[in-house]
């Protein structure tokens, strides 16, 4: 089941949207503020936002920008009371995939979701030809001999920590859980007591770098931009 989150500000409106779409087989998630909006894509999954331009806290375009800043493959959908040709473009420019104005008929608001979640199905689809290197910020894997490079240097990993280091570059700027490392590097359903993915985490940071991921309390790491 495709998951949608609505950040809008207006009770009536992300109610009327939330009935729409579980009607049409969607889970929904509602926040009313920017903050809560970026704090939502940050560490659940969604596959579309519907967002609100005049959101509280934080406007629509900074919401945004720190979505595609990070790097979020996300497809989001601008509905908003601003007609003019200026508000649209702008939107466009930091990253919206879709614009409609309100007020607004939910039979095409539900087309245009149709075809966003549909193309990005499309472009999932397509053969492509499999990575071989992935790199961020001087650190260089390759996925097929498992060399590392660090600043042109080579460092040598274990296969488990090649395995979460390979998780933080593919996901540079997310939230990574402990729970989604265990089970993407080890394969573990989440035990609170194990303490494995933060001393891997230790291990790392001596190896790549300590500034590189940063500990997100209560949470877990992120690989950091900064």
């Amino acid at each position: 089941m495709k998951r949608v989150l609505v950040a809008d500000d207006a009770p009536g409106v992300t109610h009327f949207l939330e009935k729409g779409l579980q009607a049409n087989g969607y889970e929904t998630a509602v926040v009313h503020n920017g903050e809560d909006a970026i704090e939502a894509v940050l560490n659940r999954q969604f596959d579309l936002m519907i967002l609100d331009l005049e959101l509280p806290m934080k406007h629509g375009i900074t919401v945004l920008d720190e979505i595609r800043r990070q790097g979020i493959p996300l497809s989001v959908i601008v509905l908003s009371s601003h007609h003019g040709i200026n508000h649209k473009v702008t939107s466009f420019n930091h990253g919206a995939d879709d614009y409609i104005t309100k007020p607004f008929q939910f039979a095409e608001l539900l087309a245009r979701v149709r075809a966003r979640l549909h193309n990005v199905h499309v472009a999932q689809s397509r053969p492509s030809s499999p990575l071989t290197f992935l790199s961020f910020k001087g650190i260089e894997l390759n996925l097929r001999t498992r060399e590392v490079r660090v600043n042109g240097n080579a460092v040598q990993l274990s296969s488990r920590e090649f395995l979460l280091a390979e998780a933080f570059v593919r996901n540079p700027g997310q939230i990574m859980s402990r729970e989604k490392l265990l089970d993407d590097v080890w394969g573990y359903t989440y035990d609170p007591g194990s303490n494995i993915v933060d001393v891997y985490v230790g291990y790392l940071r001596k190896k790549l770098g300590r500034h590189l991921i940063e500990t997100i309390r209560g949470t877990g790491y992120r690989f950091t931009y900064e």
